[in-house]
């Protein structure tokens, strides 16, 4: 599972599904408008410089979809949801997901493996780890969709016991995964918090 889930990291094709699927997701979000005036959508996209690419990404790839309501006095920024990022991790949410799973168990070769192929250092995975037990069950995402999970998952073993979850092949389980997890991904920002 280790080399199959890694392969899809340098995977153009898989890359290139995830950017489509974020495209999608960013017209329903502006066709939707202000969800605090109705006022309309104007783009506010901003550049990511994202890491734990295995191979340099498109430069379209690494923009984040946001929106500005056009209407002065709101001004609120929604930001669409998103397979590719993981809310304000600078690394890929494929990444935080993958490295997350396989720190479960990892080996010192491992992640010495993670290391020099996605540069992530240990310090990382370990927040990282500490974030899917410790603060992610805690959430009211997760409180919520938890349910929609055909069996318990183990909380010692996320993400890994939430992606055996998903059936498919293991790029199948991570796309639903990813899916899963895009209510975390978005959402609406104050102007005057900018």
């Amino acid at each position: 599972m280790y080399d199959s889930l890694l392969a899809h990291l340098k995977d153009p094709p898989f890359q290139k599904l995830l950017l489509r699927f974020d495209e999608d997701l960013a017209k329903e979000t502006r066709a939707q408008g202000c969800p605090d005036c109705d006022g309309k959508l104007h783009s506010a996209v901003y550049r990511r410089k994202p890491r734990g690419t295995l191979q340099p990404l498109e430069p379209e790839y690494c923009v984040r979809f946001s929106f500005c309501c056009s209407i002065e006095g709101c001004r609120h920024r929604t930001t669409a949801p998103s397979l590719r990022f993981l809310h304000r991790r600078i690394y890929l949410g494929a990444v935080v997901v993958l490295v997350g799973a396989l720190r479960c168990g990892v080996t010192p070769f491992r992640m010495e493996a993670l290391k020099e192929r996605v540069g992530v250092s240990r310090q990382t995975v370990l927040r990282w780890q500490r974030w899917w037990q410790e603060v992610f069950p805690h959430t009211v995402f997760w409180r919520v969709a938890q349910g929609a999970l055909l069996a318990p998952v183990e909380i010692a073993a996320l993400p890994l016991s939430m992606l055996e979850r998903f059936a498919g092949t293991a790029r199948e389980q991570l796309l639903d995964l990813l899916r899963f997890l895009k209510p975390l991904t978005g959402g609406r920002r104050s102007a005057k918090a900018m």
